[in-house]
């Protein structure tokens, strides 16, 4: 998709596909794509969000023979203060509150951390990895997500995000979060490009809006085989 951005003023002709002369004296200067940032949960990851948590806690609750309302009890003692989405809160405090609210010992607390990370991670959407690789290096490519600590980890080890995109802004390691301005901004920043050239795929409308009222063109995820194609239309490809 070609967008144009019009200036007014006394500009010089601007030859070729990139510019043209309007009859109102005004130079229209079209802006094409330079990258395309992905979310990762619920997009290049296949995992409910929503519903994880509550099916990895009650799964434990069971295991351990915790009386009903026994678990969130126990987590208003163990709960350290902040926003684990922030960084304000380590995967190690993660570690001891649930295994203080749920009375694990340590090979308990070490198995339900490996359940965890597997229901957060869930399954790589190799369709639209793969397209995302095919990105390059004709664009830039990005992820912005909104994560926890030690997600970096544990998503390289499982698909090797490192090596599928140019940059990662991870909320928890840059202390913003979508959809605060802010971090797509860092994001604009990190790639060198201007709002206008950048295209977004994100599964949660809260955070396409932000991004459009910021001026990315963003694709609200729901269905692979569309957002691929949604994206090649508007990459022109």
């Amino acid at each position: 998709m070609q967008v144009k951005v019009y200036a007014t003023g006394a500009f010089p002709l601007v030859p070729g596909p990139r510019g043209s002369v309007c009859d109102d004296n005004r130079v229209s200067v079209t802006v094409m794509p330079r990258a395309v940032v992905f979310d990762i949960g619920g997009v290049l990851e296949r995992v409910e969000d929503d519903a994880w948590p509550e099916i990895w806690v009650r799964r434990w609750e069971s295991r351990m023979s915790v009386a009903p309302g026994a678990f969130e009890a126990g987590l208003a003692g163990h709960t350290p203060p902040g926003s684990m989405l922030l960084g304000e809160v380590s995967e190690a405090q993660v570690r001891a509150m649930y295994a203080g609210a749920l009375g694990l010992s340590e090979d308990e607390a070490d198995t339900m951390m490996a359940e965890m990370w597997d229901a957060y991670c869930g399954e790589l959407d190799v369709a639209l990895r793969d397209f995302a690789a095919s990105l390059r290096p004709s664009y830039q490519t990005a992820i912005l997500s909104n994560s926890a600590d030690g997600a970096r980890r544990e998503e390289q080890r499982r698909y090797g995000f490192e090596d599928l995109v140019d940059e990662i802004v991870y909320s928890h390691e840059v202390g913003l979060a979508k959809p605060d301005p802010r971090v797509y901004r860092l994001t604009e920043q990190r790639l060198g490009v201007q709002p206008e050239e950048v295209v977004f795929v994100d599964n949660v409308m809260t955070n396409v809006d932000a991004a459009r009222e910021l001026g990315w063109t963003a694709v609200h995820h729901v269905d692979t085989a569309e957002t691929i194609a949604e994206v090649t239309r508007i990459l022109g490809r």
